[in-house]
């Protein structure tokens, strides 16, 4: 554009040849470039509308989302291993904050919540809680480490080593929970 206007102020200066190519009559360049004059106006302030007014507005369709597809084993195995990963990173950052602002050592606090009684079934059920996330990421991790190999990747295997990992999740998590027993059920065993 800047090369149109440059050749249009050259004038005479370019000769015969610049002055036939900027005629202004319908064969010369001039005749393409169409005066455009603006007016200023003041700007309009945009509508106050949210997100659905507007595409109401617009006639635009609402798109689908998680609420209508049905629940599938894969879908909620994906969605678990990312809150069981936030649950260790939790245990990391609560343990971590724990050994530097506490005044008592780890043990001190599991001594403590020993003498609150709770119970053997109580002190399992609070294990296999904490266990439970440890061992369902774990064996997951593995199969995705499997998946990165290019095995078990077919819908009936993805399925199968989808219940093979829950049910080593869970036997872990109870082994675990079974594997530290208290020093004093020990003494009374023997």
């Amino acid at each position: 554009m800047s090369l149109i206007f440059r050749l249009a102020g050259a004038g005479n200066r370019l000769g015969p040849i610049g002055c036939q190519f900027m005629r202004h009559d319908k064969s010369g360049l001039i005749s393409f470039v169409r005066p455009v004059t603006l007016k200023a106006q003041a700007a309009q302030p945009p509508k106050e509308e949210g997100h659905d007014e507007r595409n109401m507005r617009l006639k635009r369709p609402q798109s689908p989302h998680l609420t209508i597809y049905a629940p599938q084993l894969t879908s909620m195995l994906s969605i678990s291993h990312r809150f069981t990963g936030m649950a260790l990173s939790a245990y990391v950052i609560a343990l971590g904050i724990g050994a530097i602002v506490l005044p008592e050592s780890i043990p001190d606090y599991i001594e403590k919540l020993e003498c609150l009684e709770i119970g053997e079934v109580g002190i399992s059920i609070i294990k296999f809680f904490l266990a439970f996330p440890l061992s369902y990421h774990f064996w997951n991790g593995i199969r995705h480490l499997l998946w990165d190999t290019g095995r078990f990747l077919t819908i009936k295997e993805v399925y199968i080593t989808g219940y093979i990992m829950l049910t080593l999740a869970i036997a872990t998590a109870i082994g675990l929970t079974m594997l530290c027993v208290p020093p004093e059920e020990e003494q009374r065993e023997e």
